[in-house]
């Protein structure tokens, strides 16, 4: 691999690293955050999501999110467990996409692809 390839994937983990910390840092300093409006929108894999909004398993959704966007973000940034890291994070970018999917839609603006899937295909 040539010195400017490992740039730009030295580039891409550190910029994509720095989405997922930010994104979980907000979300972990935020008292009042909460994964149960995103969730409650599903409209594929309804049980599964259902299951998410039970009572007893919403924390633990919350904080799975919160610490695991965090943690995805520190070790990208990093470059620590990133082979145990970037599988796991697009898994959790897929638990993201499946529930604005609309299909062919995603949210408003998209078409099938939207950035999630981006995101999981960039941490495979």
């Amino acid at each position: 691999m040539g010195r400017s390839q490992k740039l730009s994937l030295f580039l891409l983990r550190v910029g994509v690293g720095w989405l997922m910390f930010y994104g979980g840092i907000v979300k972990t300093l935020d008292p009042k955050w909460s994964a149960e409006g995103y969730i409650k929108g599903a409209k594929h894999f309804t049980e599964l999501y259902g299951w998410f909004l039970e009572p007893s398993v919403l924390p633990i959704v919350n904080l799975l999110n919160e610490y695991g966007l965090t943690l995805l973000g520190i070790s990208l940034l990093l470059g620590f467990f990133v082979r145990l890291s970037a599988p796991l994070g697009s898994l959790l970018m897929l638990l993201y996409y499946f529930p604005r999917l609309d299909f062919p839609y995603v949210g408003a603006n998209a078409y099938i692809v939207d950035e999630h899937i981006i995101y999981a295909l960039v941490l495979l």
